[in-house]
């Protein structure tokens, strides 16, 4: 049975996702009815085994995957999706996209993964990848007088997405032979790499390559005229063939494809390092992060339903280590997505004291599995909040009645994993 005190616990906020406008973009069109598996050698790494509540990590289950982070204003956004199940393979790409709010999830935390991708989701999420979001929701792009055949259908059904493909086209993301956007037409693969070639501004590199022989066996179902597109996109790691080594032209895209797509892209595209810390791991207190770089120490408060990606699955925030190299991506000044990009070799001992007011506890079968303290100074009507996991042989010092909410307390522990708690 879980308890917590009347003051809200931060780790289970259940804000409500507010993206605008363009959040329609990103509907239910469908579900993926390919089950395939090969599927995923062309688009995603595998052998991602992702994130499950079965690990044994206390105060961490299902339903903290499904809180959303709010960054600022009106505005909050999920990172951790609750339908990951069967596509853990994209679990990370999907973190990273969303991170950006490049290609987002739904306000009941799910994802949706298996659906099929419309063209106008995939403009939309191309456009944001090459960071014109503000540009395309402007209300100057908005007022775009489009030339497309459909354009008054798109104006009725769509007028948040005019910007986007005002930029679109302005962009070249389009061919010169497309005279309709064809909203609601599913993304195949063969579009929605060519999409993303595009978007790179690879055009030139394409068209210099469209004599390649490509050894796909059904290379015979790709327009000569796509030819170049497919093989930059193959050279730059973005696409691969399937298992049988057929590259599947006509195939539906899926969310979960596209985020993988778009995440890979998205590494190659210019401007990626906007709002990125990068660096290794010298010191962590609770929830914050002291990142070196250069000679340069930069603090990194993660939220505490931050996503964590470390050694090849997503991770607690009390996995991150001391000489661990980490790049975490940072939203007014919180950081929402974190990937360990090198592992520290060794597991330090690392010793704490922490003191502080207590905020909030959880319970787990009658014990403390996790505590928040406030370490602002008394009188101080913004709190600062540390989180930590609590050791199951955890000890308390003093009357343990005593242990409620805004009571002077002092913790200990080593790695970030509370031993002991001292009332005051």
């Amino acid at each position: 049975m879980k308890r917590v005190f009347k003051k809200a616990v931060i780790t289970t906020m259940t804000f409500a996702m507010v993206v605008g406008g363009a959040s329609s973009a990103f509907a239910d069109k469908g579900k993926d009815k390919d089950k395939d598996d090969d599927r995923r050698s062309s688009w995603t790494t595998p052998g991602n085994k992702g994130w499950n509540a079965g690990n044994g990590n206390n105060g961490w289950n299902d339903k903290n995957k499904s809180n959303s982070i709010h960054i600022g204003g009106d505005v909050n956004i999920f990172v951790n999706f609750n339908d990951m199940e069967g596509v853990e393979w994209a679990v990370q790409h999907i973190a990273s996209l969303a991170s950006k709010r490049v290609f987002e999830g739904y306000e009941d935390g799910t994802f949706k993964p298996n659906n099929h991708i419309t063209r106008i989701e995939a403009i939309t999420a191309a456009v944001r990848l090459m960071g014109l979001r503000d540009q395309a929701e402007s209300a100057a792009e908005k007022s775009t007088s489009l030339n497309f055949k459909d354009a008054d259908k798109l104006a009725k059904q769509y007028p948040w997405a005019i910007g986007y493909v005002s930029l679109a086209v302005k962009n070249d993301l389009f061919t010169e032979l497309e005279t309709s956007v064809q909203p609601e037409k599913t993304a195949d693969r063969l579009w929605a790499t060519t999409l993303l070639v595009k978007a790179l501004k690879l055009d030139g590199e394409a068209k210099a390559k469209m004599n390649t022989k490509l050894t796909f066996k059904d290379a015979d179902k790709i327009p000569a005229g796509s030819v170049g597109y497919v093989a930059v996109a193959v050279e730059k790691g973005l696409v691969n063939g399937f298992e049988n080594n057929t590259f599947r032209p006509n195939d539906p895209v899926t969310r979960a494809q596209l985020a993988a797509l778009l995440d890979r892209t998205g590494e190659q595209m210019p401007g990626q390092e906007k709002d990125v810390v990068s660096g290794q791991v010298t010191a962590i207190n609770g929830n914050v992060l002291t990142v070196l770089k250069g000679g340069v120490s930069t603090a990194v408060g993660l939220d505490p339903n931050a996503f964590v990606f470390r050694d090849g699955v997503r991770a607690p925030i009390a996995a991150i280590q001391v000489g661990d190299e980490v790049r975490a991506k940072v939203i007014n000044g919180i950081g929402i997505y974190l990937e360990v990009t090198k592992s520290t070799t060794t597991n330090p001992v690392v010793d704490f004291t922490v003191s502080g007011r207590l905020y909030s506890l959880e319970w787990n079968s009658g014990k403390i599995s996790r505590i928040v303290i406030n370490t602002a100074a008394s009188g101080s009507d913004t709190p600062t909040l540390s989180y930590y996991n609590v050791d199951p042989n955890y000890s308390v010092i003093g009357n343990a009645a005593l242990l409620t909410y805004d009571r002077n307390i002092v913790v200990k522990g080593r790695n970030q994993v509370v031993a002991s708690i001292e009332i005051k």
